[in-house]
């Protein structure tokens, strides 16, 4: 396996578990009773997870691990995408 091919496939992964904490978010915010549109979901998830951040925040005095798991797979898959292709095409 090629060192590009390493860092894409590393992106996907951390794309496929952003996706799934994405899930896990949006239905614990509809449990909580917060109306989420499904169909501008993408655009608006940024609010959705500062909304899950603050309700957390609010019942438990703590921050969610699901927040900082969002934020690294978020970030980490943009990196590892960037940097693949970085290798790949230099």
């Amino acid at each position: 396996m090629k060192l590009p091919n390493l860092f894409l496939y590393l992106a996907l992964v951390a794309m496929l578990f952003n996706v799934v904490i994405n899930m896990i978010i949006v239905s614990k915010l509809s449990r909580r009773g917060v109306k989420i549109n499904i169909i501008f979901l993408r655009l608006l998830f940024p609010k959705y997870v500062h909304q899950y951040k603050k309700l957390v925040t609010q019942e438990t005095g703590k921050e969610s691990p699901l927040y900082y798991f969002w934020l690294v797979s978020i970030n980490l898959a943009l990196v590892l995408f960037v940097v693949g292709l970085l290798i790949k095409f230099m």
